[in-house]
């Protein structure tokens, strides 16, 4: 049979003295600390890091698969860096000819810049084709684009063999601009 002193001993830990009590149906546990090997709250649940990267592998599968389609859709942006051609590909059957000498650019008395340019368009194949919009550039020294404007031709479709004269001036054209190009819309 155990032994028990009458006197009740300090506890190590706070130093104070246990608590001694007559009835065992008085005990409250409130005022202790939850012990470190209780199951109960509060606890943290673990992590499930696999279902976690799992849920973020969809979300990104999800966003790049709608950037995807929405490039494939509307195209790439104005505002993404790249280079992109200044004018659409050439035409089946249609032949743009504006020679350099029926270019001109000038300063008119009133101290405005002017632009001209003259040429055709003519449809060389055997069927009938539609003439698309067509796309004047002006550029700098440094050959940045400095100015342009779009040209509706007179006729929108032209038989085979047949030929259209287009005569198009602006004003107000930029003092930097040295050289023209003329081509294609793109779409």
């Amino acid at each position: 049979m155990p032994v028990f002193d009458a006197a009740p001993a300090r506890s190590a830990r706070s130093g104070e003295r246990p608590k001694v009590y007559d009835d065992v149906e008085s005990i409250s546990y409130a005022d202790e600390a939850p012990s470190s090997f209780d199951f109960s709250p509060p606890f943290k649940p673990r992590r499930n890091w696999a279902r976690l990267g799992t849920y973020l592998a969809v979300v990104f599968a999800v966003v790049t698969l709608g950037a995807a389609a929405a490039i494939a859709l509307n195209g790439v942006p104005d505002w993404v860096p790249i280079p992109r051609p200044t004018f659409a590909e050439a035409q089946r059957d249609l032949q743009l000819d504006f020679p350099r000498n029926r270019q001109d650019k000038r300063t008119l008395p009133n101290g405005t810049e002017f632009f001209g340019a003259s040429g055709t368009v003519t449809n060389i194949g055997q069927q009938t084709r539609n003439v698309p919009t067509i796309l004047i550039v002006l550029r700098d020294a440094r050959d940045r684009v400095v100015y342009s404007w779009e040209v509706a031709p007179p006729k929108r479709t032209l038989k085979p063999g047949e030929s259209v004269t287009i005569n198009e001036a602006v004003t107000d054209v930029p003092k930097s601009a040295v050289a023209a190009e003329i081509g294609w819309k793109p779409d």
